[in-house]
């Protein structure tokens, strides 16, 4: 195999890339949903919002567990402890918007994309290393 095909395989089969694939291109997908959802099927924005959300997060489950762990099957305790670094990685990001306004009186976007660095760090530190831990051999 050549070098840059080698170095192309080795670039995809990593865990963190793959992780960021999936999480970007659901971020992606979640604009049309929450479009259909609220201009089509006309749902309240805030219903629409939390749905949407919903929706992405099982969608993602069985990616990251199959793609980017290699689980061959998916397992209730993991998808409910997704469930809990998903939710808790909102409330991460809505507070940290919440007081980079109000404390810090930053600009609400600058605001939301600092919260949003800070919330997928925390993302990908629970779905690393609680998640989807691997277990060490001794246990």
């Amino acid at each position: 195999m050549n070098p840059l095909k080698t170095r192309i395989t080795n670039f995809y089969n990593n865990s963190v890339v793959r992780w960021w694939i999936i999480g970007l291109f659901f971020t992606g997908i979640n604009f049309p949903v929450l479009y259909v959802l609220v201009e089509l099927l006309h749902l309240p924005e805030i219903w629409a919002t939390l749905l949407a959300a919903e929706i992405s997060t099982l969608l993602r489950f069985p990616l990251n567990d199959r793609w980017v762990f290699g689980y061959r099957y998916p397992t209730l305790k993991r998808l409910w402890q997704y469930h809990v670094s998903t939710l808790s990685g909102f409330i991460i990001w809505w507070g940290g918007t919440v007081i980079f306004i109000e404390f810090f009186n930053i600009h609400y976007m600058i605001s939301a994309l600092l919260a949003t660095c800070i919330s997928v760090g925390w993302n990908m530190a629970t779905n690393f290393l609680w998640v989807w831990k691997k277990k060490s051999s001794g246990e």
